[in-house]
């Protein structure tokens, strides 16, 4: 049963011989139903207080579990981004020292070719040499024997090189003379007189 500060102020009491001060009683029903009222204002404070603190706490507590889910989603997606990241790395570095033996393998082919394309240089520097060597041997074989002129192919007889110069039918006469007298000269007559 629910007591209110009305109910407290309009209770009646049977009246008996000797009883209490009517007075009295209802001076102390008074002050009980002003503290009752109080004390009920003060408890419906109290209460309405309460009922904002739950709803704020019920607000927390939802921020709190978002907070919490949010916390739990960002955990859960660096450690994603994180097994990605060494995935990546892991991938990358497989790659890179892929591509890095791939390079050293063409280097090493790249040196072998130079190395081959230098020896056959080499080689062909030695040929030339050869080659020129004895070409210039050749060549110094005839200078010297075309210097040598041991039987005197070459030379005027000093009689004639001292005298006056021929005239030109004397000249094809003593050059055709001179390519008589040497050995192996026969077809150079035949050559003097088509140039003449």
């Amino acid at each position: 049963m629910t007591i209110t500060a009305l109910d407290i102020k309009q209770r009646n009491f049977s009246k008996s011989l000797r009883g209490y001060d009517p007075a009295e009683v209802n001076a102390f029903l008074n002050m009980l139903a002003n503290e009752w009222e109080h004390q009920v204002t003060k408890i419906k404070s109290l209460e309405r207080d309460v009922r904002e603190v739950n709803d704020k706490l019920s607000h927390y507590q939802r921020i709190e579990a978002t907070l919490h889910e949010t916390l739990q989603t960002a955990r859960e997606n660096a450690e994603q981004k994180m097994e990605n990241a060494r995935r990546d790395a892991k991938n990358k570095l497989q790659k890179a020292e892929i591509e890095a033996e791939q390079v050293i393998k063409e280097a090493r082919m790249q040196k072998q070719h130079i190395r081959q394309s230098i020896l056959k240089l080499l080689e062909r520097r030695e040929e030339i040499i050869r080659g020129m060597s004895s070409y210039l041997d050749v060549a110094q074989k005839s200078l010297d024997s075309f210097h040598k002129d041991g039987q005197g192919v070459y030379q005027l007889p000093r009689d004639e090189a001292e005298t006056e110069p021929l005239p030109v039918d004397r000249k094809k006469d003593t050059a055709a003379g001179i390519a008589k007298s040497a050995p192996g000269t026969e077809d150079i007559d035949d050559l003097i007189e088509e140039l003449d």
